[in-house]
């Protein structure tokens, strides 16, 4: 099937992974979870805007009883440590002695899940892991076990399937990267 490029503000972008092929690493990662969390009702916390596609395709996929909530990061300025901080808003549950699974669009720099992960620990769930559906491993500037990703790509800047270009193109089936 030809895919023509797309043009997404001032940014030409051409296929780079088809939705079958999406969708296909999205039912390797969600039978992994099923079988690693068998018997152990997961709660997944799928990290808004980026990961609502991936979260719903992962969910349809899970063969084991599962939760899900959907957190959003806000960004503030710690003055007492170098910049920006992520801080978690929307969690309404508790997490404590339960296996929380991050479900996220991207780990590039690894500095969101870096900055998320110790706030999730400090409420003592049972385990915490990370699923993506993308991670750049050149990018990493963390030191981080990512025990499911989807699939691993270069340093592309990339949109659709939930991630987006200032605001446009998550509505993308396939993954486009800049030309």
């Amino acid at each position: 099937m030809h895919h023509p490029p797309v043009t997404i503000h001032d940014k030409q972008f051409s296929i780079y992974l088809p939705e079958r092929k999406i969708l296909h690493s999205v039912e390797i990662v969600a039978a992994r979870l099923s079988h690693d969390y068998r018997g152990k009702t997961p709660l997944f916390l799928s990290v808004l805007n980026g990961s609502f596609m991936f979260a719903s395709d992962l969910m349809k996929e899970m063969s084991i009883p599962c939760e899900i909530s959907f957190v959003r990061l806000s960004s503030y300025t710690d003055m007492h440590s170098t910049g920006k901080v992520k801080e978690i808003i929307g969690l309404k549950e508790s997490i404590k002695g339960r296996h929380v699974v991050v479900l996220e669009d991207i780990v590039d720099t690894g500095h969101t899940v870096a900055g998320l992960l110790p706030q999730l620990h400090q409420q003592e769930p049972a385990s915490v892991e990370v699923a993506t559906l993308l991670v750049k491993p050149e990018c990493l500037q963390h030191d981080l076990q990512i025990k499911y990703p989807a699939m691993s790509i270069a340093n592309d800047f990339v949109v659709g399937y939930g991630l987006d270009y200032n605001g446009l193109g998550r509505n993308l089936r396939d993954i486009y990267k800049v030309m």
